[in-house]
């Protein structure tokens, strides 16, 4: 695995991960705190847990491979 390919995986990581947060962030709280603001705190919050995991994954991977 080369670096561009694992910083191109944690790149596609993060933008499926702020969709994703977006998106159950409208369906989860969007009656009550607003559409927009509970996208916005959904596409915020949806890479906090997602990201780490994918570079643990991806490093995980990588040690793997090589041995």
């Amino acid at each position: 695995m080369t670096v561009l390919s694992a910083v191109g995986l944690v790149a596609l990581a993060l933008i499926l991960a702020i969709v994703g947060g977006a998106l159950s962030g409208m369906k989860i709280g969007g009656e009550y705190l607003g559409k927009e603001l509970a996208a916005m705190m959904g596409a915020f919050f949806g890479p906090a847990s997602v990201v780490p995991a994918a570079v643990l994954g991806i490093v995980i991977l990588a040690l793997f491979r090589q041995g």
